[in-house]
C-alpha cells in the first residue's frame, strides 16, 4: 500500500517514519525544500530518540521518499494523512489554516478513491468541514471518505508509543474506510493493541479529552504539593497513596512547575474555546490553565526565597526543554522561571543536553554552559527544572565544590533530600513535607 504524510513536523516525520517500518510505502511531503533535501540527506530536524536510525533504516530499504510535489504524491497514494500544525490563535482557539488549505491541495489532485486522514489534532467538526472543502475544490467528480486518526505521541519516546501504542482511535462512517485503516495498521493486531473505531466526532474528541484530563492530573496534584507544603505532608506519599487506586492510577502524579509542550498547554485552550464557541462551559479547565500558569510563579517565589534576595546573585539552571528526551521549548516552564529571574536581576547560566540551540533563539540575556558542573560554577543555587537522566546522579562532591552557595532547588524531586545534605546541600523540593508557615 501506498500513503502520502502532508507536513514533516514531530507527528509526520514520526507517523511516516513509523508506516515505513511496518512495511507501508510512505512518501513524506513538505513544501520546505531545505527541509526536504535535509531529510533526503539523512538530517532529522527534531531530537526524538531513534528517530534518524528508524528514518535511515526505510529510506535506505525504499519504504520512505522525502518530496515536495504534493501533486505526485497524493495521485500515488491510497490515503492520505495531514500532519501539519494547528497553532493557537490569540484566544486559544485552534488555527486551521494549514489543514485547510493542504485540503484544498489534496482536492485539486484526486484522481480516484482516497482516505484523507487527519493526524493534526483538530477541533470537533473539523472532518465534516474537510468533507465540504475537498467537495467544493474537486477537479472531477471522485469517491473519498474523511478518517480522524489521532496521535498520542509522547516527545522523547514517540518511536515506541506508535510501535507499541496503548490504543488506536480510528474516527469513520465507512465500512470501506475502516477496512483500510484497519490493514494499515494490521501489524498492531500482533500484540493485541485494542482499536476503537468510532464515528469522526467522537474520535476528534477523544484526543482533546485525553490531553486534557492529563492536564489536569498534574494541575491537581501540583495543587496538592502546594497545600502540603503548607501543612507538612510529603506530595510523593499522597501521589503513591493515591496511584495505588486503580480508578486513579499513579501517571502524572508527579508535582512540579506545570505541564508544558506543544500538546497539553495549546489543546486544553483549545478545548475550553471549542466549548465557548457551542455554549458550553467548562468551569474545571478553565481553572487547570489558571493552575498551571500560577504555578510558574509558586517556583519563582520558591527561588527567590531561597536566595534570600536577589541582588548580586548568580543561579544555575539544570534544563530547558518541556520534559526530557526532547528538544521542544514550547510553553517550556523553564524558559518562563528563567526570565522572571532575570526580570529580578539575577544572572543566570543553564545547560540542557538537547534544548540550547531552540533555547538560544528566543532566551537571550544568559549564559549557556558545556555541562552541569560548568553551569554551577559560583552560583548560589541550582535550580534541576528538567529532570534529563544526566541529572539525575550528578556528582554531588564536584557539584558541592563548583557552588558558591550549596543550595540546590529540586523542582521536579529527582533527589533524596537526606542525601543531599549529607553532601552538604542545602535542599529545597516541591511538596516535600517541609512546613512552610
Amino acid at each position: 500500500m501506498n500513503i502520502a504524510v502532508i507536513g514533516t513536523g514531530y507527528v509526520g516525520l514520526v507517523t511516516g517514519a513509523c508506516f515505513a517500518e511496518f512495511g507501508v510505502h510512505v512518501t513524506c511531503v513538505d513544501k520546505d525544500r531545505d527541509k526536504i533535501e535535509a531529510l533526503r540527506k539523512g538530517q532529522i530536524p527534531i531530537y526524538e530518540p531513534g528517530l534518524g536510525e528508524l528514518v535511515s533504516k526505510n529510506k535506505a530499504s525504499g519504504r520512505l521518499d522525502f518530496t515536495t510535489d504534493i501533486a505526485g504524491a497524493v495521485r500515488g497514494a491510497l490515503a492520505v494523512f495531514i500532519a501539519v500544525g494547528t497553532p493557537p490563535r490569540g484566544d486559544g482557539s485552534a488555527n486551521l489554516a494549514y489543514v485547510e488549505d493542504v485540503a484544498e491541495t489534496i482536492a485539486r489532485h484526486l484522481n480516484g478513491y482516497k482516505l484523507i486522514v487527519t493526524k493534526s489534532t483538530v477541533p470537533v467538526g473539523t472532518g465534516e468541514r474537510l468533507q465540504k472543502i475537498i467537495g467544493k475544490n474537486l477537479k472531477e467528480q471522485v469517491d473519498f471518505d474523511i478518517v480522524s486518526n489521532p496521535e498520542f505521541l509522547r516527545e522523547g519516546s514517540a518511536i515506541e508509543d506508535f510501535l507499541r501504542p496503548n490504543r488506536v482511535v480510528i474516527g469513520t462512517n465507512s465500512p470501506q474506510a475502516e477496512a483500510i485503516m484497519k490493514d494499515l495498521y494490521r501489524p498492531l493486531y500482533l500484540i493485541e493493541t485494542p482499536f476503537i473505531v468510532t464515528d469522526v466526532a467522537t474520535a476528534e474528541m477523544i484526543k482533546y479529552a485525553s490531553n486534557a484530563f492529563l492536564a489536569t492530573k498534574i494541575s491537581f496534584i501540583n495543587e496538592m504539593a502546594n497545600l502540603c507544603e503548607k501543612v507538612g505532608a510529603d506530595v510523593h506519599q499522597v501521589a503513591k497513596g493515591m496511584g495505588l487506586d486503580g480508578r486513579i492510577g499513579p501517571k502524572f502524579l508527579h508535582p512540579g512547575p506545570g505541564y508544558g509542550g506543544s500538546c497539553l498547554p495549546k489543546d486544553t485552550l483549545a478545548l475550553v474555546q471549542m466549548a465557548k464557541q457551542n455554549d458550553c462551559e467548562l468551569e474545571l479547565l478553565g481553572a487547570v490553565t489558571r493552575v498551571n500558569t500560577n504555578q510558574r510563579a509558586i517556583m519563582v517565589r520558591k527561588i527567590l526565597q531561597a536566595l534570600d534576595g536577589a541582588e548580586g546573585k548568580n543561579v544555575a539552571v539544570l534544563g530547558l526543554a518541556f520534559k526530557p528526551n526532547t528538544d521542544d521549548i514550547r510553553e517550556a516552564p523553564a524558559l518562563e522561571i528563567i526570565r522572571a529571574l532575570v526580570k529580578e536581576g539575577i544572572k543566570v547560566r543553564a545547560f540542557d543536553p538537547a534544548a540550547m540551540t531552540e533555547a538560544r533563539k528566543v532566551l537571550k540575556g544568559i549564559r549557556y554552559c558545556d555541562d552541569a558542573y560548568d553551569t554551577a560554577q559560583n552560583a548560589d543555587a541550582v535550580v534541576l527544572i528538567t529532570e534529563w537522566n544526566e541529572f539525575r546522579n550528578l556528582d554531588l562532591v564536584r557539584l558541592r565544590q563548583s557552588v558558591r552557595n550549596p543550595v540546590f532547588i529540586d523542582l521536579r524531586n529527582v533527589y533524596d533530600e537526606q542525601r543531599m545534605k549529607q553532601a552538604g546541600f542545602r535542599y529545597i523540593g516541591v511538596g516535600r513535607g517541609i512546613k512552610t508557615v
